[in-house]
């Protein structure tokens, strides 16, 4: 079963879980922002993803520039950032077993299935 980590208010986010609905595929819509993930979580997606937690990271958000983006920071000071502010994270993500991508662009979801 897919898995789509999801922010109603993101366009781009909203447009994954069209792309989910017309695949006629089963789903797991998660809005995290609702229930936040664990560090431990985010490390998974982390490594399902084939990324580094700073890839993971909305460097535009005001809450990022104004309290990390000058800061020197681990992979685990991320991680830890991204779990006490969920709107930091990258929208839409779609797990599919061991695999993973983020929707940007949404297109890209099509290749889990």
């Amino acid at each position: 079963m897919l898995k789509i980590y999801h922010n109603p208010k993101c366009s781009k986010s909203r447009e994954g879980c069209q792309i989910l609905k017309d695949s006629n595929q089963e789903y797991e819509i998660v809005e995290y922002l609702k229930n936040p993930l664990t560090e431990d979580e985010i490390k998974d997606l982390v490594r399902i993803l084939k990324i580094n937690p700073i890839d993971l990271v909305r460097k535009k958000e005001d809450i990022w520039k104004e309290n990390y983006a000058v800061k020197e920071m681990s992979d685990q000071e991320i991680i830890t950032a991204l779990s006490q502010h969920p709107k930091l994270i990258e929208r839409p993500i779609v797990v599919k077993e061991d695999k993973a991508v983020i929707g940007r662009p949404p297109s890209l979801i099509k290749g889990l299935f």
